[in-house]
């Protein structure tokens, strides 16, 4: 019974179309910003290391390297905020989860590529 109210409750929130990537992925995720009165769209390139959640409540997580510093970033998949996320190459994992690379540098991080 209160799975079906928060069901209802969550349709309201859940995009049409949300996007398609699959973990492993290497997604560019275009973010709107909005500063003072302005709305810019800031991109954010990384590797998608996990998901988790379900519904209006789904995460996922990119990771990238800046300056030699691994940065991580949560995203809800289904917020207004998301203006869209690019696939820019797809990798071939059996893991749900690929939290073994923060601990990998430079071309250990590398993935198989997935072929389409």
């Amino acid at each position: 019974m209160s799975q079906d109210i928060i069901k209802l409750v969550e349709q309201g929130s859940l995009k049409e179309n949300p996007p398609e990537f699959d973990i492993g992925d290497s997604v560019d995720v275009h973010c709107l910003i909005h500063e003072g009165e302005k709305t810019r769209t800031q991109v954010f390139s990384g590797t998608v290391i996990g998901r988790s959640g379900g519904g209006a409540r789904e995460m996922f997580t990119v990771r990238r390297i800046v300056a030699g510093e691994g940065v991580e970033r949560k995203f809800p998949v289904h917020s207004p905020r998301i203006a869209k996320v690019e696939v820019k190459r797809s990798a071939v994992v059996r893991r749900a989860k690929l939290y073994f690379l923060r601990d990998r540098v430079g071309k250990a991080t590398r993935l198989r590529e997935r072929r389409r």
